[in-house]
């Protein structure tokens, strides 16, 4: 069965952005050993993508005219008016992500649905039971302040670990199945 995934690198105090949501400490390790891989199995799993609006935001002033996910149906949570890049597959949506749900399942078309980049949209999905996968990069730099990596409102029950890997240069991959996705490896 598909899942909601949740790909994301984090310093190892736990952050995915500084509190002005720079990345230039996670993006100087672009081009890491295994980094490449990584993201494209993982991203030959995907069939739908998920993200809030400050991502969004960020991708288009770091990448201006440039869509990253080509082909990919794109969901954006968002309370701002956007455009989309031409020829994107992007819908702009407002409300709880559980209203949405069978839209990300039916754009998916089979495959994985991917919660990208900020931690208050997967923690909402992890909030309702609905985020099935953590995969963690945890990326060798402690930033000390800034965006949470999951921001819920209380604790998890125990997650699974279902896979751990060194990547290079000090980083480590780690996969984990929230309680509701153990036992239903696929």
């Amino acid at each position: 069965m598909p899942r909601i995934q949740y790909f994301v690198a984090a310093s190892l105090d736990g952050f995915i952005a500084t509190p002005t949501d720079d990345l230039a400490w996670l993006l100087q390790f672009d081009g890491f050993d295994g980094g490449a891989d990584s993201y494209n199995d993982f991203m030959a799993g995907v069939g739908c993508i998920v993200m809030g609006g400050e991502t969004y935001a960020w991708l288009m002033e770091h990448e201006p005219g440039a869509w990253p996910y080509d082909g990919t149906p794109c969901y954006v949570f968002t309370h701002h008016e956007h455009r989309a890049p031409d020829g994107a597959d992007i819908t702009f949506v407002r409300g709880d992500v559980q209203e949405f749900t069978d839209d990300f399942r039916q754009a998916a078309r089979g495959r994985n649905i991917w919660v990208v980049g900020g931690g208050k949209l997967a923690a909402q999905f992890a909030d309702a039971g609905l985020l099935d996968e953590i995969i963690l990069s945890v990326i060798p730099v402690v930033l000390g302040e800034g965006k949470r990596l999951l921001p819920m409102n209380g604790p998890t029950p125990p997650l699974e670990l279902a896979a751990s890997r060194t990547l290079g240069r000090g980083i480590v991959e780690l996969r984990y199945l929230l309680h509701a996705a153990a036992g239903t490896e696929s």
